[in-house]
């Protein structure tokens, strides 16, 4: 299942504190690449790396261009302040900042910080609430405060804002039927990673997905499908396989594990080209067209007579339906 998006390319950089400079460095070395995302995993309670959001928050002020994502973020660490946190850095970074969630995974090391410890349904809920407390917390059109009677986060009036510079999409790092199925209800995009899978496991996930959304009312394709992957030693057969993820599976955002300057600097002006030719050519063989970034509820909601996908690039139009201001082809990135 091909689902029309347009083809990203990312690095995942392990966050290392010696030297510290390294990832801040392998961030510039992705942009300068060509790369459309630096990732970093984050492991607050892993004391041989930097903190994540404090290493994401310089690397924002050292690069122009890159979008900047944890891969994925600690949420039982980071609540409460994350909404406040990722809007934040996406004001300072002129909208460069995509947020993944994870739902928690090193129990002992979580608990041995003042966590919470959760079971598996108990995450489920939780990371549930959260994508809901986001999205409210950057509902700064809607007055009055945020009151919840959630099971792991209860609201009594939190405030909102602020609110982001762009629509930013909230991905969730899982594989467990339940954190499927909630992908396909509420989250923005999908992204595990391919050394964690078995055969099949990939297409199962996208069907899971895909069931989820239909039940919600919401179309498969306005879910990214990202992937992290690992490096391969010849680029064309490299770029064929990717090329053959994304038109058979629906992957459209590869981000690549590696702590390689060389290897980033191949991903990028090499097989990432690549890879794009191939999908382009199969994709008029096909016939595909590319998807509409819109949820069904807001295209739903435009008003008869308006061309709202006529609005010169550069500039940025509110939509009936829609929570944040949205370019055309913002959603989802």
């Amino acid at each position: 299942m091909d689902y029309g998006h347009d083809l990203r390319f990312g690095s995942f950089i392990t966050p290392t504190a010696t030297p510290a400079q390294n990832p801040v460095v392998l961030a510039q070395v992705s942009e300068a690449a060509g790369l459309d995302l630096v990732t970093y995993q984050d492991h607050p309670y892993q004391p041989a790396f930097l903190d994540t959001w404090t290493l994401m928050s310089y690397v924002a002020a050292v690069t122009e261009r890159i979008h900047i994502s944890a891969n994925v973020v600690n949420v039982p660490l980071r609540m409460p302040t994350l909404p406040r946190a990722a809007a934040s850095l996406d004001l300072l970074s002129g909208g460069r900042f995509d947020l993944a969630l994870g739902a928690g995974a090193f129990w002992d090391a979580i608990t041995a910080m003042g966590g919470p410890r959760r079971t598996p349904g108990e995450a489920v809920t939780a990371l549930e609430e959260v994508i809901d407390i986001v999205r409210e917390t950057w509902r700064t059109d809607e007055r009055g405060g945020i009151f919840r009677d959630g099971q792991a986060y209860p609201l009594r009036g939190a405030k909102r804002g602020p609110r982001p510079a762009h629509d930013i999409p909230i991905w969730i790092g899982a594989l467990k039927p339940r954190m499927l199925r909630l992908i396909g209800r509420k989250s923005d995009g999908w992204l595990p990673s391919e050394s964690m899978m078995q055969p099949g496991d990939l297409d199962e996930g996208m069907a899971r997905i895909d069931d989820a959304a239909h039940g919600a009312g919401r179309e498969p394709h306005e879910i990214r499908r990202l992937l992290n992957i690992g490096p391969e030693a010849d680029s064309r057969s490299w770029a064929a396989r990717l090329a053959t993820l994304t038109l058979d599976s629906g992957v459209s955002t590869f981000i690549l594990a590696s702590g390689d300057p060389a290897t980033l600097h191949r991903f990028g002006q090499e097989v990432g080209p690549a890879v794009r030719e191939l999908v382009a050519q199969e994709r008029a063989s096909r016939g595909t067209s590319t998807a509409d970034p819109r949820s069904r509820a807001a295209r739903a909601a435009r008003v008869a007579g308006i061309a709202y996908d006529d609005v010169p690039a550069g500039l940025r139009v509110i939509e009936p339906g829609t929570d944040h201001h949205v370019r055309p082809g913002d959603r989802g990135r």
